[in-house]
């Protein structure tokens, strides 16, 4: 039988790593709460303290107020899921073409998209601008979908490429003789099992477009104003509004860790979904 590790070495070597590890992940996190809910008094003055004496949460119901905080929300939300399902919709059939069929340009095709991955999205920016602007599309959720969807779709595909390869071909296979028509075999039986995948992949784009800044800020305007260039302009020249750009940073958080629980679910649902037919 295996001895049991002693407690100290345990604590040494896995508790105390782990413990370290989460701190640093999500100690930005916590001072960023704790600059939230401080006083602004008490952000300027002399004595320097971890947690405010008299904290307050005037500072998200005021960032509301003050620059209407609940529409930049609804913007990124849209742009965000759109982008999300735009490029779900198009890697997913791409990523299952390049891994089940054999084609003429094929590996090109494959080679082309990671080298698009390799260049700065900023390269992209100019010829983005003058193509928006003779289509009349700056300052539209359009602008900023079409943008986002340049960069995130050719490594989503790469991404789904790799969990599609993993999935026996016998399955497709097997839903062929069954009746099944490609495509209702890719959905039927594919689909549930590489939704993991597909998750996983989900969670890159509308996190990518939830968190971009360059292109929000040169596509759009008025009209149209996502919440990292919103946050943005709370920084002055000779003023920061600390606690409204804490305030906000906290509850941009919230619907990605929403999401993402939302889709853990369908994590652990999807590596069950699905079964070989005996």
């Amino acid at each position: 039988m295996r001895r049991r590790m002693p407690l100290w070495r345990r604590l040494l070597g896995l508790h105390l790593p782990v413990l370290i590890i989460v701190f640093f992940a999500l100690g930005p996190y916590i001072w960023m709460f704790i600059s939230s809910i401080t006083p602004e008094a008490d952000l300027y003055g002399e004595v320097f303290r971890y947690f405010p004496g008299n904290p307050s949460f005037q500072n998200y119901p005021k960032i509301f107020q003050k620059i209407s905080f609940a529409r930049n929300l609804r913007d990124s939300l849209i742009v965000a899921t759109t982008t999300m399902l735009v490029g779900l919709a198009i890697s997913l059939t791409a990523s299952y073409s390049f891994s089940r069929f054999r084609f003429r340009g094929r590996n090109y095709l494959m080679i082309q998209f990671l080298v698009i991955n390799m260049f700065p999205i900023v390269l992209l920016l100019i010829p983005l601008f003058v193509i928006m602007r003779v289509l009349k599309l700056i300052d539209t959720y359009f602008a900023l979908i079409i943008a986002y969807s340049t960069f995130t779709i050719p490594f989503s595909t790469w991404m789904m490429t790799s969990f599609f390869n993993a999935i026996p071909k016998q399955l497709d296979e097997a839903a062929l003789v069954d009746g099944c028509t490609r495509f209702s075999a890719m959905t039927r039986v594919i689909v549930p099992i590489a939704m993991p995948g597909i998750a996983a992949t989900g969670i890159y784009i509308f996190i990518t477009a939830w968190n971009e800044f360059l292109y929000a800020a040169i596509l759009t305007g008025n009209k149209v104003l996502t919440i990292p260039v919103a946050l943005q302009n709370l920084i002055g020249e000779y003023n920061i509004a600390w606690g409204l750009l804490t305030a906000g940073g906290v509850i941009s958080v919230i619907p990605v860790i929403v999401l993402f629980f939302f889709i853990q679910k369908q994590l652990i649902s999807g590596m069950t979904a699905g079964a070989v037919k005996t």
